[in-house]
């Protein structure tokens, strides 16, 4: 309460308060009030509902005026009086720092996300159904008995209560999740998961089989599991006899599956919507966002700085706390936050592909790619350029498969950049410490200039990262390589990289077909196609050497091509 009409006088031991009365001339004052204070962006606030209408009452020979100030709730803190928020800590009051500001901006933020308690509407206990709510309690009692058995509905209403499956009598999304009956009724497409198998390659039919899933929260993840095995291409392996390895481990599938239901926003009735696309990749799309503080957006400032850094924070925190405690009872969820660190750790030990996310204003796309960080590309990336990598490692030092990956996971992340593609942040603090510090100290990662000290961005060298050496060779051609085809400017660059940066130093057509063929992101499997490719590229070589662009090393025999010194023939390039 502000009590006016009384104040303090005198110091220390002769500190009193006086009664001094109230003057109607303060009224004004009293009635501003409401309106004097701001938020944190100082866009003034309203808080008549909190400060009621003040109250004169008599007091001595006077009067005073009471105004009642009411507590603030949690989602509506803090307010601001010119540009500082305050708190009563005994007989004073205190500014309230900064990162005590920040960290309750961020708790808003996650319980305006957590949607799991809102109410579904009227439905209450007649909504429940007794089954589910005793397999809950049987799980609960697996290592000691925690909670009986209810043999009626009514019975489990303080249970319900206790656990905020019900609220206030009234079904909770929570309690739909886990124990509603007719949970497509209750809860509508948020109790749907949408499975897709995509034909790839068909220009006729567009989606081989299509699974819409609708259950309670348990059942959804028993199937959703189920359908991504069933439909992902699987293969049998030589151990015990005999075991099927699934194409993605089936550790990441499981727990990015679950990831989806349990923290998906419940405020959005949207289902989670499920696309494989056979040998190529898996999406996982489930409603919501991430923390705006997850997400790490740089845009490029600079012709010198990489691409755009586009990168997403590993998070422990759950969107969803009391339905993740129910998945933990069930063994569904760990609660270690091992879901974004369990898919970089597999990219880097070469089980899967670099993983990324595709953003909607209310959707998160998680895509899981098959095949290896490692792969042909990748291969032909560092065998082109093994001599200058050599020479940045030192003498004691080699390129390990440890080292390939973190430079991988990066130069992939860029590429993955390019196209609006956000990626798992990798940091000393989670993967491979000692290689990132091995490649930091040679020069061949360096800290992006535009991240921060808490969130550290790595980029390659970018050596590594140009395949563009237009710039060299105008310098050694002239303008005659404006007259070449695309191609073959393409397969001239592929000469000048393993010339300049390959203890190889030279390069056949086959080994710029394959180098071209991985560059441009063609399938790798498709034998015909490259077949045809590599004839091309051959065809291209010999046009070069003829018109003096290229020429046989010495000794290499008949496939190693260089670059010629200068151009010898001035007549134009055939086409």
């Amino acid at each position: 309460m502000l009590i006016v009409g009384i104040r303090e006088a005198g110091q220390g031991a002769d500190r009193k308060y006086v009664f001094s009365g109230y003057d109607a001339a303060a009224e004004s004052k009293l009635i501003e009030l409401r309106k004097a204070f701001t938020d944190s962006d100082r866009r003034s606030l309203d808080l008549t509902e909190y400060l009621p209408p003040p109250e004169i009452r008599s007091f001595m020979d006077g009067r005073i005026a009471v105004q009642r100030v009411d507590e603030l709730p949690a989602n509506k803190r803090f307010v601001f009086l010119k540009g500082t928020a305050y708190k009563r800590q005994l007989t004073g009051d205190h500014a309230i720092k900064q990162n005590e500001l920040d960290r309750h901006a961020e708790f808003l933020e996650e319980i305006a996300q957590a949607r799991e308690l809102d109410p579904l509407g009227s439905e209450g206990i007649e909504s429940v159904d007794l089954d589910r709510v005793n397999e809950y309690i049987l799980q609960l009692n697996r290592l000691q008995k925690i909670e009986s058995l209810k043999p009626t509905p009514e019975d489990a209403i303080p249970f319900l209560t206790r656990k905020r499956f019900l609220i206030n009598d009234k079904l909770s999304v929570l309690g739909g999740l886990v124990c509603g009956a007719f949970p497509g009724d209750l809860l509508g497409f948020r109790a749907h998961v949408h499975g897709y198998v995509n034909a790839p390659g068909s220009e006729t039919v567009v989606v081989q089989d299509k699974q819409d899933m609708i259950a309670n929260v348990l059942s959804l993840l028993e199937q959703a599991n189920a359908y991504v095995l069933r439909n992902i291409q699987t293969g049998v392996s030589t151990a015990q006899g005999g075991v099927v390895k699934a194409q993605y481990p089936e550790a990441v599938l499981r727990e990015t599956i679950n990831n989806a239901l349990a923290h998906r926003d419940y405020s959005i009735n949207k289902q989670v919507v499920i696309s494989i696309t056979p040998g190529k990749q898996l999406e996982i799309s489930n409603p919501g966002r991430f923390r705006d503080q997850l997400l790490l957006t740089h845009p490029q400032t600079t012709p010198s700085q990489a691409t755009s850094l586009l990168r997403v924070v590993p998070e422990t925190k759950p969107r969803n706390p009391r339905l993740a405690d129910v998945l933990r009872v069930y063994r569904k969820w760990e609660g270690r936050g091992i879901g974004m660190s369990t898919l970089v750790s597999l990219s880097l030990d070469n089980k899967l592909n670099l993983p990324y996310f595709k953003f909607k204003s209310d959707e998160v796309t998680l895509v899981l790619q098959a095949g290896e960080l490692l792969d042909a590309r990748m291969a032909e990336l560092f065998e082109s350029r093994d001599a200058y990598i050599a020479r940045k490692l030192g003498s004691f030092e080699e390129l390990s498969t440890e080292k390939k990956a973190v430079l991988a996971y990066l130069i992939k992340s860029e590429w993955a950049n390019l196209e609006g593609k956000y990626c798992v942040l990798l940091t000393p603090d989670n993967n491979h410490a000692q290689a990132i510090k091995t490649l930091e100290a040679a020069g061949l990662i360096t800290r992006d200039s535009r991240s921060t000290d808490l969130y550290p961005i790595y980029v390659a060298d970018r050596s590594l990262m140009s395949d563009n050496f237009e710039v060299e060779l105008r310098q050694r051609f002239g303008s005659a390589i404006d007259e070449l085809a695309l191609l073959w400017r393409k397969a001239l660059a592929v000469v000048y990289r393993y010339n300049h940066f390959s203890s190889r130093r030279t390069v056949s057509a086959k080994q710029a077909s394959f180098a071209l063929w991985a560059s441009e992101g063609h399938d790798q499997n498709d034998i015909r196609a490259f077949d045809s490719f590599n004839r091309n590229i051959r065809r291209v070589f010999n046009h070069l050497e003829n018109q003096g662009f290229i020429e046989r090393e010495a000794g290499s025999g008949s496939k190693g091509y260089v670059l010629s010194p200068s151009l010898r023939n001035t007549q134009k390039a055939l086409f």
